[in-house]
Order: C-alpha cells, then sequence, then structure tokens
C-alpha cells in the first residue's frame, strides 16, 4: 500500500484537457529529446504515468515504454491511445511495483515523487528505481523547488496559478514537510468555480541526493529545465539524474 491519494475516474477523465498546455509539442518537445537522449537504444521505464502524457510521445519516437500507474482510471484513459503491446502498463505503486526486465531510463516527472507522503516511501521509489536500472542506466526526477523564500512569518500559503479560469495556491505543514495543493477551476461560463485539493510531500534537492545514495545511486547532473539551464538557487525546478554505476 501507498499513502498516495487515487486518482478518480472524474479527475482522470478531464485530465488531459486541463493539462493540453503541458501536453502541446512546444512544451513538451524540450521533455522528449531530453528523455530520448538518455535512454538511448534501451527502454525506458516511466512512474506513475497517468494518461501517459510523455510516455505515449516518447514511444512514438521509437523509445520502448512501460509505465507503472496506482489509478486505474488513469491508466484507462491512456489504454484508449495506445495498447498493452505497444505499451504495457502495470497498476501499482511506484514504491514497490516490480516489472520484467531491466532498463537504460527510469523517468519520474511533472512533480509526482511527491504524490508519497512519508519520507520512507520516497526512499523505497529511488530503491525501485535502482532495482529496475542496468548498470549504467539513469533515474531522471523533474521537480518544484519547494517555494518557501515566499512565505513571511505567520504566513502558511502561496499562490501558484491566478488567472481567469484557475486560482491555485499551496498551503505548508513545515514540520511534516507537507504541502496541500488548492485549486478553485472555473469548468463553465456560469461563474461556478470547482474545488480540489491534493496533498503532496515536498523535497529539497539534497535531501533527494542522499534519498539516491542509500540507493546506490550517483548524482549525474541538475539542470534548471527541460532545455539544459543551469540550476541556481533562484531556479523553480530541476530535472535531476542519477546514475547507476557499472
Amino acid at each position: 500500500m501507498t499513502s498516495s491519494e487515487l486518482w478518480t475516474r472524474a479527475t482522470a477523465d478531464r485530465y488531459d484537457a486541463e493539462e493540453a498546455e503541458t501536453s502541446s509539442a512546444a512544451v513538451l518537445g524540450p521533455t522528449l529529446a531530453f528523455l530520448a537522449e538518455l535512454a538511448g537504444d534501451g527502454r525506458a521505464l516511466e512512474f506513475a504515468i497517468g494518461t501517459g502524457r510523455v510516455g505515449v510521445p516518447l514511444r512514438e519516437r521509437g523509445v520502448p515504454v512501460v509505465g507503472i500507474e496506482l489509478s486505474e482510471h488513469m491508466a484507462a484513459v491512456l489504454r484508449r491511445k495506445t495498447d498493452e503491446s505497444t505499451l504495457p502498463v502495470a497498476i501499482g505503486d511506484m514504491a514497490t511495483t516490480v516489472v520484467p526486465g531491466e532498463f537504460t531510463l527510469v523517468y519520474l516527472v511533472y512533480n509526482t515523487i511527491t504524490n508519497l507522503l512519508t519520507q520512507d516511501e520516497q526512499v523505497e521509489c529511488f530503491r525501485n528505481a535502482a532495482r529496475h536500472l542496468e548498470p549504467g542506466g539513469r533515474f531522471v526526477i523533474e521537480l518544484g523547488v519547494p517555494p518557501l523564500r515566499f512565505l513571511p512569518p505567520g504566513q502558511v500559503a502561496v499562490p501558484f496559478d491566478v488567472s481567469e479560469r484557475h486560482l491555485g495556491f499551496d498551503t505548508f505543514d513545515l514540520v511534516e514537510q507537507i504541502l496541500v495543493s488548492h485549486h478553485f477551476t472555473r469548468d463553465g461560463d456560469d461563474g461556478r468555480y470547482r474545488r480540489g485539493s491534493s496533498r503532496h510531500r515536498y523535497a529539497w534537492p539534497a535531501e533527494l541526493d542522499l534519498m539516491a545514495r542509500i540507493a546506490g545511486l550517483e548524482l549525474e547532473r541538475r539542470v534548471a529545465d527541460w532545455d539544459g539551464g543551469l540550476f541556481t538557487q533562484d531556479s523553480a525546478k530541476h530535472i535531476s539524474v542519477w546514475r547507476k554505476p557499472t
């Protein structure tokens, strides 16, 4: 079992529409190029593959992809796009589920490691990645840097999106390293908003590096975006690559 919150059918059915911008060729292009280069001639395993936003177009680029996904509803949406023989998906959590074979690349994008709500489970996720990697293979994580610099004393909320159709803000439990993302989404033109929230355990880059060391992986590089920009103290997110020694 995992502490991850299980995505519902309603969430899965509207996921692709809500993520249309992040699924565009302009946004996904650098992501796919980055991952395809690391996969090389080998296979890739995506933890929390969801509806296949990344995995399906990566497979279309010629990279054999296998997925692990906790939500059967999310996997059902993916299955509308491609069949099991083309892109196999195992239903289970990314910290413990094992699929056959070895991979040159395991990747976990879009802040999804934070769906694991305990440090122990996040460590097990790294161990599971290492378990699937062949020697010399890489584990890639895309993760935002916790925006705690925006919190003055006494404040616990940080907005991350204020637009015509969506209001989003995070609230923080600084002791447990838990943030709750709150969403108010305008679905139609009648002025009504749908409210939703999700819990996440945020982690710092240095903490992830220690998790990697526990799993026997070594940091190879860390960049600020999929284009390979320089990671600095002002970067809002990072793409980190750990390598399994040969």
